[in-house]
């Protein structure tokens, strides 16, 4: 029997990769896609012949409600969010809307429309925040130091709340930083590997950064995406860390990205204090050995092939 699933966040990061990957297994998919005067489909225009749009929006309960009746999904992942930090400061109100609240009202669709459906929350390591042990693992608590991730942490606990009060498969990943050639521009990893292409191509003279010395765990988004897909393949719904386990300096970033296209990053970044944080995360730094365990999850790229992976991306996008 074919499975089908619907994705919101489809045509993101994680939501293509997602899409890909479960087309490769035979599923039906089916993609929230919000309202826009201009679609947004660069991510996934190489398989979007092959996905059911469906439009709706996370802040409009109706809309979801349609959405689980049309595609009467076996699996729900809720990758949709307001998910850039540095904007969570500028429009609080709408990332607690759209990332917290957002996710009850997914789940309130899921409920009263499928309820035996298996549902995937994105939970995020930004709930962590202002860390009380290292490294962080399933156990450790909360203490987020943005609004997007005292947001992350609302879905994060609405999901379990559902999962205990109503008995349904609902499950969060908490996920550490994972990034790609498909990362927004405005997310530092990209910023790095892009200013990188661009300076080398004279298209660009500088770079502009805040902290250089912040810690992340940095994975490859494909290999994460395998990782929500396992988690709803389980007999019983539970919750995952999924990291790599190591963590590198925002300068570690910046010296690979530049030293692959023979230059010292030294010569063009310039620190500007407009891009610190006003609670700053200092350092991230995951324990994915349940996932491991349980999921038989594993790890495929690392962090020197991401970094250059992606610097090689940008160079071809700005060649073409």
């Amino acid at each position: 029997m074919t499975k089908s699933a619907l994705i919101t966040g489809i045509t993101g990061q994680d939501g293509s990769y997602l899409a890909e990957l479960l087309l490769s297994k035979g599923y039906k998919v089916f993609g929230l896609r919000r309202r826009t005067s201009v679609p947004i489909m660069e991510n996934i225009e190489h398989i979007k012949n092959e996905i059911e749009f469906i439009d709706g929006d996370l802040l409009d309960q109706g809309s979801l409600i349609n959405a689980v009746k049309i595609s009467n999904p076996d699996e729900v992942y809720n990758l949709a969010a307001q998910s850039f930090v540095g904007t969570s400061w500028i429009q609080p109100v709408l990332t607690g809307q759209a990332t917290g609240i957002g996710v009850t009202n997914m789940l309130e669709a899921v409920r009263l429309t499928k309820p035996e459906a298996r549902f995937y929350q994105a939970s995020s390591s930004e709930m962590f925040g202002k860390v009380v042990e290292t490294p962080q693992k399933e156990t450790t608590p909360f203490y987020p130091r943005s609004p997007y991730g005292v947001a992350k942490v609302y879905g994060h606990w609405i999901t379990v709340n559902y999962r205990e009060s109503f008995n349904m498969y609902a499950c969060s990943g908490i996920l550490f930083n994972h990034e790609s050639p498909r990362r927004g521009v405005e997310f530092v990893t990209r910023k790095v590997t892009d200013a990188a292409a661009r300076i080398k191509l004279g298209i660009q003279k500088e770079l502009r950064m805040g902290n250089l010395d912040a810690k992340r765990d940095w994975g490859f988004a494909g290999d994460y995406v395998r990782a929500m897909h396992l988690m709803l393949q389980q007999d019983q719904p539970d919750d995952f860390v999924i990291s790599t386990g190591e963590t590198h300096t925002v300068e570690e970033l910046v010296e690979i990205a530049f030293g692959h296209v023979g230059l010292n990053w030294r010569d063009y970044v310039v620190i500007d204090p407009k891009f610190v944080r006003p609670a700053e995360v200092d350092l991230l730094l995951g324990d994915c050995t349940k996932a491991k365990e349980k999921l038989n999850w594993k790890l495929e790229v690392g962090f020197e092939q991401l970094v250059t992976m992606m610097v090689e991306s940008d160079l071809k996008k700005l060649q073409r």
